[in-house]
């Protein structure tokens, strides 16, 4: 069995890094889990423990359907959470254009259950998390936080390819091994006049 996720690896600029730094500093009296640096990527589908046979049917549908997609030029922006403001869980940035993303995890989740893997329960809401809430000490010194940071942004980062990636646990944090990487169509630029 290996704890699988399908996934778009996320490499955000020094600025964005920066101000997320900048974020779990104001941030380290709570008891935040923030995702590693290196780790940061978009889930498009978490498959959790998968036996192994199953692999290849999971690979045929992610290469299909990365090679009938094109690539995709985002922005990260906007900082926000789930769960309630009361007790929120997760910390999270958008990105923009979302459309394209969105479509992405949609169309992945009926190629996906066509080939017997089941739809997530949860809505699909493009997003990147950024941090999992275990508890909070000042909720309202978190808000005031949150709504510094609130306007949180990067520059373009392109997307070409979709990861099928093993999620190794150990105590210090989550290991991500890519197993597999499966290229998406390259976008074609608009030629100069």
């Amino acid at each position: 069995m290996k704890r699988l996720f399908a996934a778009l690896k996320i490499h955000p600029d020094a600025d964005f890094l920066a101000k997320y730094r900048e974020l779990k500093q104001e941030l380290q009296h709570e008891q935040i889990k923030w995702v590693e640096e290196h780790n940061i990527h978009v889930t498009l589908k978490f498959f959790g423990e998968t036996e192994e046979r199953k692999i290849p049917g999971i690979s045929a549908v992610l290469k299909k359907r990365a090679s009938n997609t094109a690539s995709i030029d985002l922005h990260l922006t906007g900082l926000g959470i789930f769960g309630s403001s009361y007790a929120p869980k997760v910390i999270w940035v958008g990105m923009e254009p979302y459309a394209e993303l969105s479509q992405l995890m949609k169309n992945l989740a009926d190629d996906l259950k066509t080939a017997g893997f089941e739809p997530d329960r949860q809505n699909l809401v493009p997003h990147l998390t950024l941090g999992r809430i275990k508890f909070l000490r000042d909720k309202i010194i978190f808000r005031r936080t949150m709504d510094l940071y609130k306007d949180i942004s990067s520059s373009r980062i392109h997307l070409g390819e979709v990861t099928l990636f093993e999620s190794i646990l150990h105590r210090e944090g989550p290991e991500y091994v890519a197993l597999e990487k499966f290229p998406m169509i390259k976008k074609e630029l608009p030629r100069q006049l």
